[in-house]
């Protein structure tokens, strides 16, 4: 009866939903920063030759661009953020207990969508499993780029979140 009475709510429980979603995501990208950052650590108790210093600077810039600013902010977070803001509007209980997946767009998005995130999910899956086998520093220098890739996605779907409330996103949720 409880959970009838949330669901019926609708203005609430459709904002709660929204805010569930895009701090799933959020928690999700913490999630994997936590767990990199022991690496990053113990890369810089080590000392470091002028030409790892020029890769691990090379690595980060290169991160910072294709994950954080081309992935994340142009990409990734406008997309979560407008479909936070879609499940917002047109919610269904499975939508709202879903709502991180639905708004990564793995469902209720064309088939191309979905089929991309699948794909770059195992990829980062298949990434993540190979990095175990790389040794330090290397592994450290690594990922410290995909660290610092990743916050600028959280800071990212924080201020697209913030763009949303504010009225000044235009992002398409493309949801079907």
């Amino acid at each position: 009866m409880f959970i009838g009475l949330i669901w019926w709510d609708g203005l609430m429980c459709s904002r709660l939903a929204a805010v569930w979603g895009v701090m799933g995501v959020c928690a999700l990208l913490m999630f994997a920063v936590m767990r990199l950052m022991t690496h990053v650590i113990a890369m810089w108790s080590m000392p470091l030759s002028t030409l790892q210093w020029v890769l691990m600077t090379t690595f980060l810039v290169f991160m910072l661009y294709t994950e954080g600013y081309r992935g994340f902010q142009k990409s990734f977070s406008p997309r979560v953020v407008a479909r936070a803001q879609y499940l917002s509007q047109h919610s269904n209980p499975v939508w709202i207990v879903f709502a991180p997946l639905f708004c990564m767009s793995y469902f209720a998005a064309p088939k191309q969508r979905i089929v991309v995130s699948i794909v770059l999910t195992l990829a980062i899956v298949s990434l993540v499993v190979g990095m175990r086998y790389i040794p330090q520093p290397w592994r450290g220098m690594i990922d410290l780029g995909v660290v610092c890739g990743l916050s600028w996605g959280m800071l990212s779907l924080l201020y697209c979140s913030w763009q949303a409330v504010s009225g000044k996103l235009t992002a398409d949720p493309q949801v079907q």
